[in-house]
């Protein structure tokens, strides 16, 4: 432990490249240009590194055709395909901002996002365009909406792909926006994270600056494309980290627990990227005993705590190494990553900083820095952090403090070998398998029922999904606890619904009005 409570990485520091993102993350495309880069799990439809680098040219130009330039923004409303990367690419190579979208949002959810983010392309696939084209009309400002395949209404993907490939010159700066993914950070609804090529860049270098280790990703690896590009563990660690390397990874449009084991069987997949959901899957599932998984060497997880007594039966089972790394979207998003140690592994850990990452963790009320052992706020400072959010001032300095300081709102310890543990989150998100509900949006929806008159929300273990939505209200009027879920069922993502709905005489507040979650957490679990 370093001064004033500081911890650094105990690994050296690693030199970040001043490139732009796209060019940083193919460098080696050319020498790899027949190799594999990315697979269509369902189909088996290829993107070599050769062609997946001539497709971002060619639609790349076709956008700058039509206006598209610097500080512009493309919005991904899709589930994970090849071409994704493309897309992504080509906006990025642009000098352009790409939005990212969960694909099972609700149209008001995405137009939401597309009206924040100031989007003027939005990209889909047919099943998803007609909430597409409902959220571009509620959003405004949509010039023009493309399709993975071919669907009535909108322009082919594919024809983006007609151009003579000549990119105008474009100077991107290191500082310049290029990721716009949306999270709700550690309080309130979702908000556009502004992460520049650098940040991007950094947390690439940052990794591949990890010493060679069996948990690190090698170029001779073929990776599981399941977790989503829209979502930031997916889109950097997935789409792009391992691209870098000169991986090969296969994707998957929507999660099915037997074609999932029937790729990594077929594919040989030898690293995955997961989140605890699925590693209790892999861990208990009756099904894995059906296929042959022995080309598995490592399985990281992410997005959510995993508890070192499933981490150990999940790596028994699979005879492969199971670890844990760290991050959050304002952090691009890796900031922690245990190696194996050859054989010196410390399971429910999420490891040390990365290089070039400082932490430090703090009391929830003086802000003062804690000693080794001792529970605080998680507090981390590094290249990788974000510019802040878009068009929101005070939740950037709220997040983000004067020294640089990233408030991670979750709680955890340094061991005295600078290794941390996640134990809680200060910050009032749920983690339904590893994504993000924000309980003030829920609770924000649950009061335009003309029956509720006063609404509390709050995260239920739930072993499955890590988390569960449970809302607990006050009624004016007559409604019944299914009807109330049905209500929300309508108008958002499956990940955001109400899973339980408990009435009762009166939330429980503070005298400046703020929910006290932490009772309704403890009255949950008491069962009273």
């Amino acid at each position: 432990m370093d001064q004033a409570g500081i911890i650094t990485s105990p690994f050296p520091t690693v030199t970040i490249p001043d490139l732009a993102f796209t060019d940083y993350v193919y460098q080696r495309a050319a020498e790899l240009a027949d190799k594999p880069a990315l697979i269509d799990g369902s189909s088996g439809r290829t993107l070599t590194y050769g062609q997946i680098t001539g497709a971002i040219r060619l639609v790349a130009a076709s956008l700058a055709a039509r206006g598209f330039g610097k500080g512009d923004v493309f919005a991904i409303y899709s589930p994970n395909l090849p071409e994704y990367a493309v897309a992504f690419h080509a906006v990025a190579t642009l000098g352009g901002i790409v939005t990212t979208a969960n694909p099972l949002y609700t149209a008001h959810e995405l137009a939401h996002q597309l009206q924040d983010a100031n989007a003027q392309y939005l990209l889909t696939v047919p099943p998803f365009l007609d909430k597409a084209q409902e959220a571009a009309q509620l959003a405004g400002g949509i010039k023009e909406i493309f399709v993975f395949g071919e669907a009535d209404g909108a322009t082919p993907f594919a024809s983006l792909l007609q151009s003579d490939g000549k990119v105008p010159a474009v100077t991107i700066a290191p500082d310049d926006v290029v990721a716009l993914p949306y999270s709700s950070g550690t309080t309130g609804l979702p908000k556009g994270v502004m992460l520049t090529h650098r940040n991007l860049v950094a947390n690439i270098a940052q990794l591949v600056g990890m010493p060679k280790d069996a948990c690190t990703v090698r170029a001779d690896d073929v990776l599981m494309g399941i977790l989503p590009f829209y979502h930031i563990y997916g889109m950097i660690v997935i789409m792009n980290y391992a691209l870098h390397v000169g991986g090969t990874v296969i994707t998957m449009a929507r999660f099915d627990m037997e074609q999932f084991l029937s790729l990594i069987q077929q594919y040989k997949i030898t690293y995955m990227n997961l989140v605890p959901p699925l590693v209790l899957g892999l861990a208990k599932h009756p099904l894995v005993d059906k296929f042959d998984l022995s080309s598995l060497r490592t399985i990281v997880s992410g997005a959510a705590p995993l508890g070192a007594p499933l981490e150990q039966e999940c790596s028994t089972r699979l005879g492969c190494i199971v670890t844990q790394g760290y991050g959050m979207t304002e952090a691009s998003p890796v900031t922690h990553f245990r190696l194996y140690n050859g054989g010196a592994t410390k399971p429910g850990s999420i490891g040390p900083a990365i290089p070039n990452t400082e932490c430090q963790v703090v009391d929830v009320v003086s802000g003062a820095a804690l000693a080794a052992g001792a529970e605080g706020e998680l507090w981390v400072r590094g290249p990788q952090v974000m510019k802040g959010y878009l068009n929101n001032p005070t939740a950037s300095r709220n997040t983000v403090d004067d020294e640089g300081w990233l408030h991670t709102g979750d709680i955890g310890y340094a061991d005295a070998d600078g290794d941390f543990y996640i134990v809680d989150r200060l910050k009032e998100l749920i983690k339904y398998k590893g994504l993000q509900v924000a309980p003030a949006e829920i609770e924000a929806m649950l009061l335009t029922h003309p029956a509720i008159a006063d609404a509390a929300v709050i995260g239920k273990a739930d072993e499955e999904a890590g988390e569960v939505p449970k809302a607990f209200v006050v009624l004016k009027g007559e409604a019944t606890a299914v009807e109330i879920m049905a209500f929300i069922a309508a108008r958002v993502a499956p990940h955001k619904r109400v899973r339980e709905v408990e009435i009762i005489p009166q939330i429980p507040k503070s005298a400046s009005g703020k929910i006290l979650r932490r009772l309704l957490v403890e009255h949950d679990q008491a069962g009273t």
